[in-house]
Parts: structure tokens; C-alpha cells; sequence
């Protein structure tokens, strides 16, 4: 009778545990379009990663998409398993992955599961060298936004209001590292200040942090260039941006974000670290991947293409948030006003790492 009871209870036990697994893949395979996004890295970054989470969120709550978000690490060589694993053996309509360093993974993947779409972000595959009708690219011309975001600080540094205790004009930059991506923030920022601000090259220190992840890094590089006398830091670092709103805020000047509106960010769950970016060299990742799946659903997204989005489509810009308003001197956000408009126009030709 005991041998009996036990068997039964086995059997019950099976039984729900299949139940439940039958009615999980019930909920999340419901007919909607399914979209998995491989992160090259973790949540949090505050900028690039965060920003193409926003936008396939919205997708989800607002297009009704089944969504799956899968972080691959801070690990690099564990990525390129990360996306095979993933493109093998999840369940998905549409595989999203992001930036240069998932690029050749891509490449390699893709071609290999022909039925399925995949969207890369900030990274355009070569078209020419594989088939890769399956691969919607999006990328963004974020030298257009980093010209207007040197010409601001160089303007900016030039008011009595912000200058340093050395009276300099003097900016820094910290990259992450000196790949093509980062060197077309890099150019075209010196080119804006040194065009519409006046600022000698050689007052425009750049450094390198050698990695996306070492705030530490990124606070030490910036307290030696505001000791240099830099009034204003453009971070291109993903997360080691953060030790750089630290070191500002610790020597009382400014520093500007990337990628995502890092003030905005910062605002509430930090408002005293955020009084540091005066705005933020902003890539719109959420807007184009939001409007990619948008299309995706309508039938329309130009899959086997590469699609550069720039001022002229809102893709790139500065971060014009409330403390922007207060903070610019209105001659200020005049001049950048007019300097928007003449770059989506052609007017001004933005040089460019990959020319």
C-alpha cells in the first residue's frame, strides 16, 4: 500500500510539473511575434545596452511582442557562445544583438538559420561578403551629434559661469577604446570645438580607459585631465562613464553623457551626480529598434540592408532635458539650433572615423 501511495505521488508530481511547463509555453508562445536580445554584457550600463532595452520594452508593452532578454556578461569570450546557443536553441521570430564587438559573431551566426530574422544595432554587417538577407542593420551617424556636442562644451567653457580655476578652455575626452565607433564620437567633437568654439586641438585631451566597464579607470583619467584643467569630460566609455560623473562631481565641474540621456537617468535615483551632465551625446537605440520591430510587424523592415540614421531623422542628438534648459546660456542653444540645421542640410560636411 506504502509502495502504492508513493507510486501515485511520483505519477501526480510528473503530471503537474509537465502541466505547468505545457502552460508556461502556453502564455509566452501566444502567437505574438517572439524576440530574444543577446546582450553583449549586463544591465545597467546607463547607456548603449540600457537604451536598446528601452526600446524592445516599449515594443513589448506597447506592440504586444513576446520578449526575452538573455545577458551574455562581462566575459568577453563568452559572447560569441552566448549568441550560437541562443540563435540554436531559443524559441524566436527575430534575434537582436548589438554594437562592433558582436559584429563577426553575427556574421558568423546568421547565415546559418536562413528562416529567422536578425536586427544588429550600431554595426552594419558587409552585405558583400556572406548572405545575409536575414540581417536587418541599423547604425547612426553619432559624428553629427558629437560635432554639436563639441562645438556646446567649447562654447560652454568659455562662459565666466563654468570655466575652470586655471581660466583654461580646455575639454577631455575618455574613450573606452580607440576603435573606429569611438574615434567617430572623438573626431567629430574636436571638430565642433575647435570650428565653432575656438579651442585649440592640443586643449582637447583624449585618453583611453581600455575597457566599457572600470569607472575606476574612468575616475582616475578624469581627475588628472580636470586637474589639467578641463572644464567639461565627454564620456565614450559606456559604463566606466560613471566613475567620471564621480570625479566631477568630486572637483565641482562638468561632464557629459552618451548614447542615452545620462541626466535624465541619473536624475532620481542620484539628482546631486546628475547636476554634473550638462547633456549627453545621444544615440536614439531605443527609437530604432522600437521602430524597426514596428516594421518588422507591418511587413516593411528593409531586411538585408544597412539603414544610417542622423540628425535629419532623429537618430542622433544632444539630450535637451529640462536642466539643459535651465543650465545653457540661450545665445548657446541658439547657435546649436542653427548648427543642427545646417548639418541636416548638408551644410556642414562632419568628418567621420570610417571615411
Amino acid at each position: 500500500m506504502k509502495r502504492l501511495l508513493v507510486a501515485l505521488c511520483f505519477v501526480l508530481l510528473i503530471s503537474s510539473l509537465v502541466f505547468a511547463k505545457g502552460a508556461k509555453e502556453e502564455v509566452t508562445d501566444n502567437g505574438a511575434l517572439r524576440v530574444v536580445y543577446v546582450i553583449n554584457g549586463v544591465q545597467g550600463d546607463r547607456s548603449l545596452i540600457d537604451s536598446a532595452v528601452r526600446g524592445l520594452e516599449q515594443a513589448r508593452d506597447e506592440l504586444g511582442i513576446n520578449l526575452k532578454i538573455i545577458e551574455a556578461g562581462l566575459d568577453t569570450a563568452r559572447w560569441k557562445s552566448y549568441l550560437e546557443d541562443a540563435a540554436a536553441n531559443e524559441k524566436y521570430d527575430v534575434l537582436v544583438a548589438g554594437s562592433w564587438s558582436m559584429l563577426e559573431y553575427m556574421e558568423e551566426v546568421a547565415p546559418k538559420y536562413p528562416e529567422k530574422k536578425f536586427i544588429i544595432y550600431d554595426a552594419p554587417v558587409d552585405y558583400s561578403t556572406g548572405k545575409f538577407a536575414n540581417v536587418y542593420s541599423v547604425s547612426f551617424y553619432q559624428n553629427e551629434a558629437a560635432y554639436l556636442g563639441g562645438a556646446y562644451a567649447g562654447l560652454l567653457t568659455k562662459e565666466t559661469s563654468i570655466k575652470g580655476i586655471n581660466d583654461s578652455l580646455r575639454l577631455g575626452i575618455v574613450g573606452a577604446q580607440p576603435i573606429p565607433v569611438i574615434n567617430d564620437f572623438i573626431f567629430a567633437f574636436q571638430q565642433g570645438a575647435i570650428e565653432v568654439a575656438g579651442i585649440q586641438k592640443n586643449d582637447i585631451i583624449v585618453q583611453f580607459a581600455g575597457g566599457w566597464n572600470d569607472p575606476a579607470k574612468g575616475k582616475e583619467l578624469a581627475h588628472t585631465m580636470y586637474q589639467q584643467g578641463a572644464d567639461i569630460v565627454f564620456q565614450v566609455a559606456g559604463g566606466t562613464g560613471d566613475g567620471i560623473f564621480q570625479a566631477a562631481k568630486e572637483v565641482g565641474r562638468y561632464a557629459m553623457g552618451v548614447d542615452s540621456d545620462q541626466y535624465f537617468i541619473l536624475e532620481e535615483p542620484n539628482p546631486e551626480l546628475a547636476k554634473v551632465i550638462v547633456t549627453s551625446v545621444v544615440k536614439n537605440v531605443d527609437n530604432s529598434l522600437f521602430r524597426a520591430i514596428k516594421r518588422h510587424l507591418d511587413g516593411n523592415l528593409a531586411y538585408g540592408e544597412v539603414e544610417y540614421l542622423g540628425l535629419s531623422t532623429n537618430g542622433v542628438g544632444l539630450a535637451k532635458n529640462a536642466y539643459f534648459e535651465q543650465f545653457t546660456p540661450k545665445h548657446i542653444k541658439d547657435t546649436i539650433s542653427d548648427l543642427e540645421k545646417k548639418i541636416a542640410n548638408g551644410s556642414i560636411d562632419v568628418i567621420s572615423a570610417f571615411d
